[in-house]
């Protein structure tokens, strides 16, 4: 998407006009104008020149955004200053000053009795004429309002200030017209027909109708200011310079200056300068910048840290891996930026009125002066009712009522470290149905840990996990690092073992001062030594938890079981209740066995789970349950990426894969799950602002111009003064914006006002959740699988191969089940088995 600045918009219906002139440019696939931030973002395959040229034969100006890699974040946040509150406040003062002195002259001595010179007293030539002055003194200030109103005019495309125009204009030339037939009948000595015309004069009105829309303007665009609040303070936490090593030499240089590869130093409380990887330091850092996790992370050798977040404790060595527009914290202010420049699907129906609107007020003005006039009214009064109906009349307000909730929405959201990529996705999630969630790495942290340790009779813990950790020091296998980790943090130190074995999918052996030591699965452990019914019963029940059990012998002897899981992370239960308290539907997705699937899917809750699911599988899922409600999906993984995509709304977990993030429609920063029903209430409450921001814009208008007109003069006796009449539109802006923001105080983690959804969606019935392949299938029988992870490696080793369509393993039965669209190439086959580092035994025909 190209963005382009646009300038000379004052309200909806200059945006709709500038759309729908940009549509028309060959080679434009999509456009999208915002009112709000002045800019337009375009897609498709025409020429910038094209495009400005269309803006420009419209009315307005433009100009492409620039943007390179070493861009400064201060050329962004400049273009958001808001330049047009200082200016519009210079004109409200001047105006004000003036207007005042006018209202004195020609109110003051009539309602308060105010003194007045005393060569005003039976002059009023002299005083019509001091009004004329000081009213045209207002309005050259104001002259923007008519110069802008004139062009839109000319251009067949009347804006607002065309309607300010019209009425002040209006107000303005009956009043001269006024003052001279006063002149005339002065001059010719008729004093009494010369009093019948000082009430004709509006030269009040006329100051007081610009001076008020300046007021609301002014109003209007220092709220405005403030829905980029969020946006402009993530560009203010972009660092400008950072510390670069140059033979041996710490320098500092400007941002713009760094780049790929270079090696940049953090000391104890400054910020990281660009995205980087650490190669030497340890330290804590803050990532409430980015995340909203005011707890630190700690960061060692290897593991990346982002450009804005704060180092708290250590001094660290990194090199810089993304720099300029490619660090994470100029993505988020990209997709908010981006976000804002789309338009939701709710923005079209006020942008259809406002395509109208104007034309068909100065029509309504026109129509109500003249039916007045052949009621038999003066001229004056018809002239007064046609010109309230042009100044309340607001399009202003039908054309900010989306975009402000929009990006004061997606401001809340990267707050939070929730990014949505787009106003339809900030829309659309509100009204999910179903919450698909794939398993490992969103319901659980997607690393094995220890989750029990069970020592047999004669043994303790410590005795058991200081056997376990000597043994699985040595090995290389997944489950190692979890019994590895466990002894850290428990303070227990291995011992040097010595005739380490790994014996290929059974288990570990190795001697320690003269005994024989073995670690491995129940099948491996229970062939070496005897195990306990108690034991053996304690094995089946972790297992049937979804847990893989570990047991570990000495001299033959039993010293116990270790149980190792991907467990879920501790907010994912809670997630799932959220989600089913707002009427959704949850459905868990994995590639596990059903028996570890159904025992995680318990734990969290889920309402169904789908086991066995391959990557292809789980985009045909999401197709299926799409037919059943809107469905959002939520994943970290490559092999995701089909399934975000397919989904009505995708969202990619933060610390997943670049695919996964660029397939989504939302980002969740946090990786965390509790962000999804966050993402969901958020966008509950933001179109619940549009509505209530389009209810106040199409009821201010349906009950304003009636009013104005004067229907019902003759019901109630209310008649509105163009003055109140202006009052009421400067107003009518102040407060959409004004409710907009309202939404920064909205608390996205608090549940308590959750609603279900209207229409709560029914769940099918899946016989087999697998990819929907209706090839040959052959199980082939294989030794040396302990766990999932297992299986997963299994699986991943197979899938690459040409001709397999799907495969699904199972560890407990030591089979692998694939599928495949012609004969296979079982060399091939058990070349990939042995390559992941297990045994293939043949082909099983039971």
């Amino acid at each position: 998407m190209e963005q382009y600045t646009v300038t000379g918009m004052s309200c909806a219906a200059c945006s709709a006009r500038v759309e729908k002139a940009v549509s028309k440019v060959p080679g434009v696939e999509s456009c999208s104008v915002s009112l709000l931030t002045n800019s337009m973002g375009v897609e498709g395959t025409a020429s910038p020149a094209a495009v400005i040229s269309a803006v420009t034969a419209a009315g307005y100006g433009a100009a492409l955004k620039g943007g390179s890699e070493s861009k400064s974040s201060s050329d962004s946040e400049d273009a958001l200053k808001d330049r047009e509150t200082p200016v519009l406040k210079r004109r409200l003062i001047a105006s004000v000053g003036f207007l005042l002195v006018l209202m004195y002259f020609s109110m003051g001595h009539m309602m308060w009795d105010f003194p007045l010179p005393k060569w005003f007293e039976g002059n009023h030539v002299a005083m019509g004429l001091v009004q004329l002055l000081l009213a045209t003194i207002v309005m050259i200030i104001n002259q923007k309002f008519f110069i802008s109103g004139t062009k839109a005019l000319i251009n067949r495309a009347p804006n607002m200030d065309t309607l300010v125009a019209l009425g002040s204009f209006a107000s303005y030339a009956w009043s001269v017209y006024a003052l001279l037939m006063m002149s005339d009948a002065v001059a010719k000595g008729d004093h009494e027909l010369a009093m019948t015309y000082i009430d004709e004069l509006y030269f009040e009105s006329a100051a007081m109708i610009v001076t008020l829309i300046t007021v609301g303007k002014m109003l209007e665009a220092r709220s405005k200011g403030k829905t980029t609040d969020a946006l402009k303070s993530l560009m203010k936490l972009a660092p400008k310079t950072a510390v670069l090593i140059r033979d041996n030499t710490e320098i500092t240089v400007p941002i713009e200056q760094v780049r790929r590869g270079d090696i940049f130093v953090v000391r104890p409380g400054e910020n990281i300068p660009v995205d980087g990887t650490i190669i030497e330091g340890s330290t804590a850092v803050n990532e409430s910048a980015l995340t909203g996790e005011s707890i630190p992370v700690d960061k060692s050798e290897g593991d990346s840290v982002s450009a804005a977040t704060v180092n708290q404790s250590g001094f660290i060595r990194c090199e810089a891996t993304r720099v300029g527009e490619d660090t994470t914290l100029s993505q988020i202010i990209k997709m908010v930026s981006d976000a804002a420049a789309t338009k939701a699907p709710i923005a079209k129906i006020a942008d259809k009125v406002s395509g109208v609107f104007v034309p068909t007020v100065i029509t309504i003005a026109l129509v109500t002066t003249i039916v007045w006039l052949l009621c038999g009214e003066t001229f004056a009064f018809a002239l007064a009712r046609g010109i309230s109906v042009l100044v309340i009349s607001c399009p202003c307000a039908l054309g900010l009522a989306t975009p402000v909730a929009i990006m004061v929405g997606s401001g809340m959201g990267a707050k939070n470290g929730i990014l949505f990529k787009t106003a339809v996705s900030l829309e659309e999630t509100g009204k999910v149905q179903i919450a698909a969630l794939d398993k490992t790495g969103t319901i659980t942290s997607g690393e094995p840990r220890v989750t029990d340790i069970i020592p047999a009779e004669g043994f303790t813990e410590e005795e058991l996990m200081r056997v376990a950790y000597s043994l699985e020091a040595k090995s290389e296998h997944p489950l190692a690092k979890a019994i590895l980790l466990k002894a850290e943090e428990t303070g227990i130190t291995p011992e040097n073992v010595s005739d380490f074995r790994a014996l290929a999918g059974n288990g570990l052996s190795a001697r320690l001062n003269g005994d024989t030591l073995l670690g491995g699965s129940m099948r491996f452990i229970g062939s070496q030594t005897d195990v306990s019914e108690d034991l053996l019963r304690q094995c089946e029940g972790l297992a049937e938890s979804g847990k893989t059990p570990l047991l570990f012998a000495k001299n033959n002897t039993l010293m116990g079981i270790i149980a190792v899981a991907d467990v879920i992370k501790p907010e994912s239960a809670q997630a799932v209740k959220d989600l089913q308290h707002m009427g959704i539907k949850v459905v868990m997705l994995t590639g596990d066995n059903e028996k570890t699937a159904h025992a995680i899917g318990k734990q969290a809750g889920v309402d169904k789970v789908i086991a066995g699911v391959l990557p292809d599988g789980k985009e045909a899922v999401i197709r299926r349950l799409k037919e059943y409600g809107r469905v959002a999906m939520v994943g970290d993984g490559i092999n995701d990426a089909p399934a975000l995509t397919r989904a009505d709304i995708g969202i990619a977990i933060g610390a997943g894969a670049d695919v996964a993030i660029d397939a989504a429609d939302i980002v969740l920063m946090k990786s965390s799950l509790a962000d999804v029903p966050a993402a969901i209430r958020l966008s509950r409450a933001t179109l619940k602002n549009i509505h209530q921001n389009l209810f106040w814009a199409f009821f201010y208008n349906s009950i304003g111009i009636p009013l104005a007109a004067g229907v019902f003069i003759s019901l109630f006796g209310w008649r509105l003064n163009p003055m109140f009449a202006a009052a009421a539109m400067s107003l009518s802006s102040f407060c959409v914006v004004t409710n907009a923001l309202s939404l920064n105080l909205f608390k996205i983690h608090e549940s308590k006002g959750d609603k279900p959804v209207k229409k709560a969606a029914v769940l099918p019935e899946f016989t087999e959740a697998k990819a929907e392949d209706s090839g040959k299938t052959i199980t082939l029988s294989i030794d040396g699988m302990m766990c999932g992870h297992c299986e997963n490696a299994v699986k991943t080793a197979l899938e690459a191969l040409d001709g397999i369509t799907s495969v699904s393993a199972d560890h407990e039965k030591g089979i692998a089940v694939i599928t495949l669209n012609g004969e296979p190439d079982m060399k091939a086959v058990k070349k990939a088995i042995k390559a992941a580092g297990y045994a293939f035994k043949g082909i099983n025909n039971a």
